[in-house]
């Protein structure tokens, strides 16, 4: 072989190992993103855009070098087993599940895809991690709160309206985290003087079927409603509010963008920045690390807001050491 074609071959086999570290760079990846609730539910589009800007930042863009699969259940438990299955067999690197329901049937689906979960209630009760510091399964995310966060909703509620002395916990039996909310509200609302029943939400429940079980708790004097953390809950929400305001129930919620779509008061966590670091271990474990090493994490802080708006209609004067507490007041 002449020198010349020697060096030229030498210098190919050199580039190869760089060439493929280059292809594999360029890969395209795919996410499958599996989300519980309506694209209509108020704040849902606020996270999605979080998740999707903090995502772009650590160097990812929808269509480039990464595709992102994602299918709304809408509270729909069929149609949440069924997309579930459907994501699978996309074969996809990451998996982003959001709330409860999702991750549940997500790591029935399927116990070899890494999976990042959000706005789940009890990760740790619900077995999908082993511990909350070394998950030790394919899944790891964010937890929606701490189950003394809920301790403060009839709390708040009877300080925003002190009239009240009974409330209706509208929350879904099926699940750990609809019982372990209901559970800490029955413990706490005595020492606040509200007596408290429950109102389930489960699949089989229709939008119609809601309605008249609030306007027949609204039947009786002082009443209240409570509305905890769920998909059908989340996926109802509009009506609830619509309800509330029409039966002229005082309600507090979980999440702010309930309040900023016209509820009363609200107190839980910032679920947009749930989702901006949810795109940070989704951007780990598509650069090598392992779900099972990923320690879940609780939210940074909770956050009140309240409608002053809404409180006007029901005829309530929110105190000013409330008012004083608030991280967000709408007028």
């Amino acid at each position: 072989m002449r020198r010349r074609e020697f060096i030229k071959l030498a210098g190919g086999v050199a580039a190869w190992p760089l060439t493929a570290r280059a292809q594999e760079r360029e890969r395209l990846r795919r996410i499958a993103w599996l989300v519980g609730t309506a694209k209509d539910v108020p704040g849902a589009r606020d996270r999605d855009t979080a998740f999707l800007e903090a995502f772009e930042q650590l160097g990812w863009t929808n269509g480039r070098n990464v595709q992102i699969d994602i299918r709304w259940a809408a509270g729909n438990a069929d149609d949440i087993r069924k997309y579930a299955v459907e994501l699978v067999a996309l074969a996809p690197d990451v998996i982003l599940a959001t709330g409860g329901a999702g991750a549940a049937v997500m790591l029935k689906a399927t116990q070899t895809i890494p999976i990042v979960f959000a706005v789940v209630p009890d990760p740790m009760g619900s077995g999908f991690v082993q511990s909350l510091s070394r998950p030790g399964r394919n899944a790891t995310g964010f937890m929606s709160f701490e189950y003394s966060l809920c301790g403060k909703w009839p709390e708040l509620l009877k300080e925003i309206a002190p009239n009240v002395t009974h409330a209706a916990v509208l929350r879904d039996p099926t699940f750990v985290a609809g019982i372990g909310q209901f559970a800490v509200i029955q413990a706490v609302a005595p020492s606040v003087g509200v007596e408290v029943s429950p109102i389930d939400l489960n699949e089989q429940n229709q939008p119609n079927q809601i309605e008249r079980a609030i306007a027949t708790f609204a039947q009786s004097p002082n009443g209240g409603l409570i509305h905890t953390a769920s998909g059908i809950g989340a996926a109802n929400v509009n009506l609830i509010i619509a309800a509330a305001a029409r039966y002229k129930l005082p309600a507090i919620y979980n999440q702010r963008p309930f309040v900023v779509s016209g509820g009363l008061i609200s107190y839980g966590p910032n679920y947009p920045d749930q989702f901006r670091r949810a795109a940070g271990y989704v951007d780990r474990i598509l650069r090598g690390e392992k779900p099972a090493d990923l320690p879940v994490q609780a939210p940074n802080k909770y956050e009140l807001a309240i409608n002053l708006k809404t409180a006007k209609a029901l005829g309530l004067s929110v105190p000013q050491s409330l008012l004083a507490r608030a991280d967000e007041v709408i007028e």
